[in-house]
């Protein structure tokens, strides 16, 4: 694919996710995908395929998250097999406090499918409003 559609994918994958379609969100990575979440935040690491990234991040955090994450992506830039995402995030916890983060990540593509993903974000925000 070229850079072009792999910006357009990872767009794609995004609104979906606005949509509430989280499904089409995940069917975007591959199986085998690696995510990285920086920092030492109760969900920073690397997660080494789709269900360890849903069991250890999305289905946890989602079960603090009233509505679920928010995630409105500002800038793409792409080249190669690499598009990186300046992002906001509005969200709210279920305890009422507000969880709005900024996010850059970094998307490989291979086939059509994110390969891995490394998410830069405020990592004290995320201890703040999650805990330790």
């Amino acid at each position: 694919m070229s850079a072009a559609e792999n910006k357009e994918l990872i767009r794609n994958m995004f609104a979906e996710l606005s949509k509430g379609n989280a499904q089409a969100f995940l069917d975007t990575m591959a199986d085998n995908v690696r995510f990285t979440i920086i920092g030492s935040t109760k969900f920073s690491g690397t997660f080494n395929g789709k269900q360890e990234f849903v069991n250890k991040v999305l289905m946890p955090l989602g079960a603090q998250l009233e509505g679920g994450l928010t995630i409105a992506p500002e800038n793409f830039i792409a080249e190669g097999d690499y598009v990186a995402m300046q992002a906001r995030g509005n969200s709210r916890t279920k305890s009422g406090g507000t969880y709005n983060n900024s996010y850059c990540q970094i998307f490989r593509i291979t086939s059509g499918k994110v390969q891995e993903v490394v998410e830069y974000l405020d990592t004290e925000l995320v201890t703040n409003a999650f805990g330790k």
